[in-house]
């Protein structure tokens, strides 16, 4: 009597090799075939012979080898390699944006391109100091709308809001819908930003898409393209500290030498390090120039320090000589 799955019997093989083996793991061929009893397939030898080729012709590396009197077969190549895995097993681990539980379920689905051995090397524990499960699970729903926005050529519609001292939204425009052209979803500070052109302002801006809210994939075609078109988009991204707005300019510091490494690893290695004498050297960035950029220029130290031009020295002058300690 032939067994109740025959017909699912290569799909049977396929998951058998891919989860019960790997390059130090292998199994024989009468392992091979108690494991397709398992789920109801009765195979012989020649069959299943037959069966590795075919997996093997078609992508799934198939690798036998010796020992003794007995042959072993085991999977070769996949799509990730271990290392590759841990990095992004790590990376998910340790976002503040995706919640705990989308945390798991995620690590769940990576595992499943590993065999049984390799996805237990997956489910170690990472503790980063200092980051927040977002509990919000909103995020994806509204990643999933922009994404659709963007394939369709269409705007989106969403409120936006803000937190107050209570802990409780405070949506912006008291609760008026934005409408909004997305063309680019940014990762910046462990955060995704919405890159768009605001419809009703005319203007290309930037939203936090954890902030996003009732976000609807509108009829409207997008604008702003020839907006958008404009910017470089590397450079777009560069010039904006946390994402904040400001105006972008031109600003020339003046640094230590040894702040080479930290000017290089803001802002690229474009940039190009002047020597002003054997202990400084200047540097032309191109940012947007708010209190976020300012005082990542005072955490330096006066390691580095703001030359050019007169306006921004002036904004810089300005928010040292507010108050923050009463």
């Amino acid at each position: 009597m032939r067994g109740e799955n025959q017909k699912l019997k290569l799909l049977y093989l396929a998951k058998i090799m891919q989860e019960q083996t790997d390059d130090t793991h292998a199994l024989t061929m009468p392992q091979i075939i108690d494991e397709l009893a398992k789920y109801g397939v009765d195979a012989q030898r020649k069959s299943v012979y037959d069966d590795l080729d075919a997996l093997d012709f078609f992508g799934i590396e198939i690798i036998k080898y010796k020992e003794g009197f007995r042959t072993y077969y085991h999977c070769g190549n996949r799509d990730f390699e271990i290392a590759e895995l841990k990095i992004l097993v790590d990376a998910i681990q340790s976002s503040k944006f995706i919640s705990a539980k989308k945390t798991e379920e995620l690590i769940k689905k990576l595992e499943k391109s590993l065999s049984i051995y390799d996805a237990k090397l997956l489910s170690r524990e990472v503790k980063v100091a200092g980051r927040v499960k977002n509990m919000d699970e909103s995020i994806y729903y509204t990643i999933d709308a922009i994404q659709t926005a963007l394939s369709t050529d269409m705007s989106i519609s969403f409120r936006y809001f803000n937190w107050n001292v209570k802990g409780e939204k405070e949506y912006r425009r008291d609760g008026a819908f934005y409408d909004v052209s997305p063309w680019a979803l940014h990762f910046d500070d462990e955060r995704y930003y919405l890159i768009g052109y605001d419809n009703e302002k005319q203007q290309m801006r930037h939203f936090r898409v954890d902030k996003m809210r009732e976000v609807d994939v509108t009829s409207k075609k997008r604008q702003g393209k020839a907006e958008y078109g404009k910017k470089d988009k590397a450079k777009y991204n560069e010039q904006f500290f946390r994402m904040y707005d400001g105006k972008i300019e031109t600003v020339t510091l003046r640094c230590k030498n040894k702040m080479a490494n930290v000017i290089i690893d803001q802002f690229g290695t474009e940039v190009k390090l002047i020597p002003a004498d054997d202990e400084h050297f200047t540097v032309k960035v191109e940012v947007a120039v708010s209190s976020q950029f300012l005082s990542w220029v005072i955490a330096l130290e006066g390691n580095a320090k703001i030359i050019a031009p007169e306006s921004v020295k002036e904004d810089m002058q300005s928010l040292l000589s507010k108050t923050y300690i009463e």
